[in-house]
């Protein structure tokens, strides 16, 4: 199938290489002369394992582009993939201008046949539908007609440094919207990875990837669900850390405990410093900001932002408790 990924960033970036890898024609589009150039040159402006050797396999094998020309993108791709940031405002909201900007760049430049759009920016809920009327917008600019396009929600789920495994490996795929047609195109683009065709080899032998079709607004839920329920899950192990070192328990062995129990699981209960990245505070914040909106007050989720606030003061007060003066030492802390 022919891919347009518009954004190279962490996100579009990925899934671009690895779209090519699994048999697709990409061209990525980035706004970055310089950042293009690069990566035309074979080399990757991230440190992702296994990114850059598979980069440049598909720009070998010609399936892979890098190119300024959104023009050029829209034409080729049968699939767009919208992967520009949205970085929070200091109000919490996501800032959604780069999103703006692409959708009316592609009302701008739509042509041919139909088009199935594609959010893969972590956006606000209710994104989908905006996304199409902006589109839409563009298009009436131009008074001419177009075959006709979908929106659809599918969100990412990939960790900073397992981008690459987590894109061939997912534990599910999620496709928002309300069109068959575009459901299908999509089932047809990942069918590679349901499938497991270029999974790992100790998960080649599992079922078929979980294909997780649903409207627009809960695929774009789903999202900011998932970091929500695993900041608080790292938000509560922290909290019990606190009261373990009150109580004299080793909350390693609490975590190890409480971990085995299948309800729970072992993952994100590290206890630390906190979260932190791109995604969490992020994404807990504009869920936040959106249930606001729609006049409900998200008390676990403030509580959980204000645990992790908190953690990190503790940081400071244990290391006064050790050295009783911190001025004029030198700290190093192990990550």
């Amino acid at each position: 199938m022919r891919v347009c990924v518009i954004g190279t960033g962490y996100v579009g970036l990925v899934t671009g290489v690895c779209l090519a890898k699994i048999g697709h024609e990409v061209i990525c589009i980035d706004n970055n002369v310089a950042k293009v150039e690069q990566l035309r040159s074979g080399q990757s402006p991230i440190y992702e394992p296994g990114l850059e050797s598979l980069m440049l396999e598909a720009i070998a094998a010609d399936r892979l582009q890098f190119s300024t020309d959104l023009a050029a993108g829209v034409q080729h791709g049968e699939i767009l993939f919208i992967a520009v940031g949205t970085p929070a405002l200091p109000n919490g909201e996501s800032d959604t201008r780069y999103v703006e900007a692409v959708a009316r760049g592609i009302g701008a430049h739509l042509n041919g046949g139909y088009k199935v759009v594609v959010n893969k920016s972590t956006v606000p809920i209710g994104s989908g539908d905006w996304v199409r009327r902006i589109i839409l917008d563009g298009v009436a600019d131009r008074q001419d007609k177009i075959a006709g396009f979908d929106v659809v929600s599918n969100p990412e789920f990939l960790r900073e440094g397992a981008a690459v495994h987590d894109t061939f490996n997912p534990d599910r795929i999620v496709l928002g919207s309300s069109s068959a047609q575009a459901i299908d195109l999509m089932q047809k683009l990942y069918a590679p990875l349901v499938t497991r065709q270029f999974a790992d080899p100790q998960l080649a032998d599992l079922p078929p990837v979980p294909v997780v079709v649903t409207d627009l607004a809960s695929a774009e839920m789903i999202k900011y669900a998932a970091n929500a329920f695993l900041a608080v899950k790292i938000s509560f192990i922290n909290e019990v850390a606190n009261v373990c070192d009150r109580v004299g328990a080793d909350v390693i062995e609490v975590s190890r405990g409480i971990g085995l129990d299948s309800r729970i699981g072992a993952k994100f209960l590290q206890a630390g410093i906190g979260w932190g990245g791109s995604c969490f505070g992020k994404d807990v914040s504009a869920l936040i900001h959106t249930a606001t909106d729609y006049g409900y007050t998200a008390e676990l989720l403030k509580a959980c932002v204000q645990v992790n606030q908190n953690q990190r003061g503790l940081v400071v007060e244990k290391l006064q408790q050790a050295l009783k003066i911190l001025k004029g030492k030198t700290i190093g802390y192990w990550a």
